[in-house]
């Protein structure tokens, strides 16, 4: 710990720099594969809605040695057709989930006869088709009802590109995190809707954090005149690294614990609903706030004529300004290994005033 925050206090005092923003074409690479991969699952094999989506059934059955196969053979006897899914939920619980049934009463007999239980014993859960599209659409509501708060929010506090690039960054965190959903294959429930809303707040609150150190670094930066707005931001970004790994590392800790132990080990069906989704999200924000929302923002800021007007000023080593050497320069260059700051100071020697 004591070597993590020397680093830190290196990176917070400029002696030590990463160059995210210089290299910023690599990230959005990284980040287009894994959204191309989301968008080719998404299209192939869809996300698996919950019966709270789309209408269905749902049985529960505890019973020793209860086995997928046997689950799958109780459906079939009693005659159901069409598509039917068969979970093991710990090492004695067996859920089954079916469309809108006509039969009722005659799976419910069949499932009691094949593992050897009352039919009073059965668990039993039916949802109609209208009540999955009314949480539907609730569902959509919430969502894009919660990313215009944020970005009215976002726009107040800060700015408008501020907000843009705070929700580029939020609707890559989303879209990776559901096609992860449906290439794992894990049924989208409710309390999936839920770890995908807290996605977006602790995402948010990442990138907050970074451009909060952004605009202080910013303040009067073209009246200055010594630091380039890309370098100031890319500071920012090194100052906060720590921070944010600290964070993001305390918060997936329990994430992770409710993931693999309670669901993966415990067979609690309901919380890996929700802790895939946030194990995925927090992950992915943290990752987005530096690597996506940052550079995004410089790369709109840049191209405002004051910002193009100081990074000449800059450019021309006036003294006391600071510059980012790098292979390349700044405009979207990735190929430089090494970011250095050097300052153009002015003559040493000074002439003393005379005094009275």
């Amino acid at each position: 710990m004591s070597s993590l925050s020397g680093i830190g206090g290196r990176l917070y005092r400029g002696e030590t720099s990463i160059d995210f923003i210089g290299k910023r074409r690599r990230w959005y690479a990284f980040s287009g594969i894994i959204i191309i991969i989301s968008a080719i699952t998404l299209g192939t094999q869809g996300l698996h809605l919950g019966i709270e989506f789309k209408g269905g059934s749902e049985f529960s059955i505890s019973k020793a040695g209860a086995t997928v196969e046997d689950g799958r053979a109780a459906i079939a006897a009693a005659g159901v057709t069409g598509e039917t899914v068969v979970q093991k939920v710990g090492n004695n619980r067996l859920r089954i989930q079916t469309g809108a049934l006509d039969s009722f009463a005659a799976v419910k007999s069949s499932l009691a006869q094949t593992f050897g239980v009352n039919v009073d014993d059965i668990d039993t859960q039916i949802i109609g088709p209208s009540w999955g599209k009314e949480i539907t659409k609730k569902a959509l509501y919430g969502l894009f009802g919660f990313i215009l708060v944020v970005m009215l929010f976002l726009t107040v506090a800060f700015e408008s590109k501020m907000a843009l690039a705070a929700i580029i960054a939020t609707i890559h965190d989303v879209f990776i995190t559901v096609g992860i959903y449906a290439l794992v294959g894990f049924d989208v429930t409710p309390a999936t809707v839920i770890g995908f809303l807290t996605i977006l707040g602790y995402s948010l609150y990442d990138t907050v954090v970074v451009f909060d150190k952004v605009r202080e670094n910013t303040k009067s930066i073209t009246s200055t005149g010594k630091i380039t707005y890309s370098a100031a931001a890319n500071l920012a970004v090194n100052q906060t690294l720590v921070r944010s790994f600290n964070t993001s590392l305390i918060a997936l800790l329990p994430v992770a614990s409710i993931l693999f132990v309670g669901a993966g080990l415990l067979g609690a069906g309901t919380l890996k609903d929700l802790s895939l989704a946030l194990f995925i999200g927090l992950a992915t924000g943290t990752y987005s706030s530096i690597f996506i929302a940052t550079p995004i923002l410089a790369q709109l800021r840049e191209r405002e004529p004051a910002m193009r007007a100081l990074s000449k000023r800059v450019a021309q080593h006036a003294p006391g300004a600071v510059t980012l050497e790098a292979k390349g320069g700044l405009n979207g260059s990735n190929s430089g290994s090494e970011t250095k700051v050097s300052w153009a100071r002015g003559p040493r020697n000074q002439p003393k005033r005379k005094g009275r």
